[in-house]
């Protein structure tokens, strides 16, 4: 397939009239529309106004699809405690299958194609069914808590490292490698150190196996873990073995000048949630600071509970708009440097080699998106209006290892009316059993 338009090939490079050739799961050639047509004539030709990399999201809760909406204007530990814990704890395999397939929908449509999603304690399985049926790439992982944690979702340790191993054996690899496994525990304030360490052990047992968790999101849960431990987020984190090029850790919002240096001395990666962190009024994530020092920094949008949307295209104007507000500087994370984290950034996050380029010998993830809108009139640049103007509903093509996922407002192989009516059908019960109120009016 030749799929031709502006290409922005990378954070960086623009061509005007473009094109990139796909054969295969691979990019074969990316260049001038016109040479490429001669070289090769027969493929099929495809055209959108502007043709991107797949986007990555670098820190999503698929399984909180079902819960959009049902904590609003709470802050962090009540939000998780008082309403998405319990909403978790109620999920059956059917409404957790549900929500991952609901939640990767979102993405693609939105032009997500990558995700590292760090999903519940329960029902893990039906969410990697989900990411393989759906076709999205997906680095992921079954939580663990073994501490501090409501019925339904307390594990005994051991029983947990097992449950995620089981899972290793099964899914990691799967599909073609499109669907890999991280270990996943939910954060230090949930696990104990047996269970941080053993997660540790765990992956380091099978080549490719990452580590995702949350880390230093809130003051309140900072404060939390230097009780338990005696150590502020990340340096009791980098104690366990819970740092390094093979860990993701989302949000880092809260980081003194040592946590900084061990998160570029570990090579850590870091997710910045920019929506998410101001709606639960968490802070500002130094975002500027870390890539002084080196480190890579991705971009995700949380959950839809906190969000309440999954469109990557929010997350980079957030991103560049907060970062530029909070140093009181106009120059502070361009638009290049936005996009780049939601590109390169996110493949470093999700583990993936040959990612977040529109280059030769890439994976193809491809993305279309139309400028047909007053929004979108006029273009001085390409670069800027994808990341300023544009919309996740702007994307009206996504693909994945070469196969087309999303195109004309339809998903390929899936039928989304049938999704979104079991997601909400699952949601209201699932909301119902935990107890959680709501304004079912609105």
């Amino acid at each position: 397939m030749l799929i031709a338009g502006t290409l922005l090939a990378d954070s960086e490079t623009v061509i005007p009239d473009g094109a990139v050739v796909v054969e295969g799961e691979t990019i074969a050639a990316v260049g001038d529309e016109t040479a490429l047509r001669e070289r090769y004539p027969d493929h099929e030709r495809r055209a959108f106004d502007i043709v991107a990399p797949g986007l990555i999201g670098g820190h999503v809760h698929s399984v909180q699809s079902l819960g959009r909406g049902i904590a609003d204007d709470t802050a962090l530990l009540d939000w998780l405690f008082d309403a998405v814990l319990p909403m978790e704890a109620a999920m059956d395999a059917e409404a957790t299958r549900a929500a991952a397939e609901l939640g990767y929908l979102e993405c693609l449509e939105s032009g997500t194609t990558t995700v590292v999603d760090h999903l519940s304690v329960n029902h893990a399985a039906e969410a990697f069914e989900a990411a393989i049926d759906t076709g999205i790439r997906a680095r992921l992982g079954k939580v663990l808590m073994d501490k501090a944690s409501p019925d339904g979702l307390l594990e005994e340790t051991d029983a947990a490292l097992a449950a995620s191993e089981d899972l290793i054996r099964e899914y990691h690899g799967a599909a073609g490698g499109r669907v890999r496994y991280a270990v996943t525990p939910r954060f230090a304030v949930t696990c104990t150190e047996e269970c941080l360490r053993g997660c540790r052990e765990l992956a380091d047992r099978y080549d490719g196996v990452t580590i995702h968790t949350h880390a230093s999101e809130n003051v309140e849960e900072i404060e939390t873990v230097e009780a338990d431990t005696g150590r502020r987020n990340v340096l009791w984190l980098d104690e366990v073995g819970l740092t390094g090029p093979d860990v993701t850790l989302a949000h880092c919002v809260h980081t003194d000048e040592r946590e900084r240096e061990v998160l570029a001395d570990t090579d850590t990666v870091v997710t910045h949630c920019p929506s998410s962190n101001m709606k639960l009024a968490s802070g500002i994530a130094p975002v500027q600071d870390y890539l002084d020092r080196g480190v890579t920094v991705a971009l995700g949008n949380d959950g839809p509970p906190c969000n309440n949307t999954l469109d990557p295209f929010t997350e980079m104007r957030q991103a560049s708009l907060l970062g530029k507000v909070d140093a009181r500087d106009p120059t502070r994370l361009p638009a290049s440097t936005v996009l780049e984290m939601a590109t390169e950034g996110g493949a470093r996050a999700a583990g993936f080699d040959r990612l977040g380029t529109l280059r030769e010998g890439q994976r193809a993830d491809v993305i279309g998106l139309t400028t047909d809108l007053t929004r979108a009139t006029p273009i001085h640049d390409p670069l800027s209006h994808l990341v300023y103007a544009a919309r996740g509903d702007d994307v009206v093509f996504a693909m994945v290892d070469g196969e087309v996922r999303y195109a004309d407002g339809e998903h390929v192989g899936i039928d989304a009316d049938a999704v979104r009516e079991r997601a909400t059908r699952q949601a209201k019960r699932v909301v119902e059993e935990a107890g959680i109120e709501t304004d079912a009016s609105v």
